[in-house]
């Protein structure tokens, strides 16, 4: 089985993330999609982070109707930060069965040398890959790994939604309802 990873810290996870999760799965390249929600990115440091818990949740709120969707908490067992190397490896160690997919952003590519032991990503897992407004071309080359999708270029953002609710202003439109629900019932990011 084919499954597409789909690395982030969802805070929140919004509707730019499932269309690009639905482009993926209809590209014929998965047979699954694991949202793999990670506690703390190497890359970033982000004091408005949610509990990871509460980030799995929503991410389960979000594809709770999506039968080809799934969410991982795989990272939260891991030392922090996470680095995806070791996150491919434990995975692949836990599920033989399986051929795991890393689904990155274009934007990703340029710098993906700096990767933690990116030769070892590449040399047992292909790279999906979706479009993002101003991406700059990879520095090595990973014209064998990549296989691009078509999505929709959204520029939405976890900072802009995550602002708009610290404004009172309504989200309606930009997560699923599942996830506006949640946010609302537990009074997040206010």
């Amino acid at each position: 089985m084919r499954v597409g990873l789909f690395f982030g810290s969802f805070n929140p996870i919004h509707i730019g993330h499932m269309i690009i999760a639905q482009a993926v799965v209809d590209s014929g390249q998965v047979d699954e999609l694991w949202f793999v929600v990670s506690p703390q990115n190497p890359f970033k440091q982000n004091k408005n982070l949610l509990h990871e818990f509460d980030r799995y949740d929503m991410v389960q709120a979000a594809i709770q109707d999506q039968p080809k969707m799934k969410v991982s908490d795989i990272e939260f067992s891991l030392p922090k930060p996470s680095f995806t190397v070791k996150t491919l490896a434990v995975l692949s160690e836990k599920h033989l069965d399986k051929e795991f997919k890393l689904i990155i952003g274009e934007d990703n590519l340029s710098n993906f040398h700096k990767w933690k032991n990116y030769e070892q990503i590449l040399k047992h897992h292909q790279l999906i890959v979706y479009p993002r407004p101003n991406s700059t071309p990879p520095k090595i080359d990973l014209s064998e790994q990549i296989e691009m999708i078509n999505a929709p270029m959204l520029h939405i953002s976890a900072t802009f939604i995550r602002e708009a609710i610290e404004k009172g202003h309504s989200i309606k439109y930009l997560v699923p309802s599942e996830v506006d629900y949640f946010i609302k019932s537990k009074n997040l990011y206010l």
